[in-house]
């Protein structure tokens, strides 16, 4: 079993920052990407960055140059920092990890955080 628990979102006035943290925990052979997608009321769910091994960082066009994805390899973890906050970053916030359970060979499955909530708002 593998779970990702996510913790940091909150309401923050817009300009303000968060912090978004996942920790991923179980039978974990080996973790090939972790990031962040949202979704808003009434809409789909969109990518906002990823970090695979390298490191090599991705980022949605919408949070370029505000919000800094990181990982920590031995906690199995994932940051998101998230300054600059806007109105229209409100949303649910999940994490998700594709990663090689172990007794799974090379197969590999993608895992999700059960969401943490982000309000920008004043």
């Amino acid at each position: 079993q593998v779970q990702l628990v996510e913790s940091g979102g909150g309401l923050v006035q817009p300009g303000g920052s968060l912090r978004l943290a996942c920790a991923a925990s179980g039978s974990i052979f080996t973790i090939h990407v972790m990031g962040w997608y949202r979704q808003a009321p009434g809409k789909q769910r969109e990518l906002v960055a990823t970090v695979s091994n390298g490191p090599i960082t991705n980022y949605s066009d919408s949070v370029k140059d505000r919000f800094t994805i990181s990982r920590d390899n031995s906690k199995n973890a994932v940051y998101l920092q998230m300054d600059s906050l806007k109105p229209e970053d409100t949303a649910d916030y999940y994490c998700y990890a594709q990663l090689q359970p172990t007794n799974w060979g090379p197969r590999t499955f993608r895992y999700w955080g059960q969401g943490t909530q982000v309000t920008v708002s004043s």
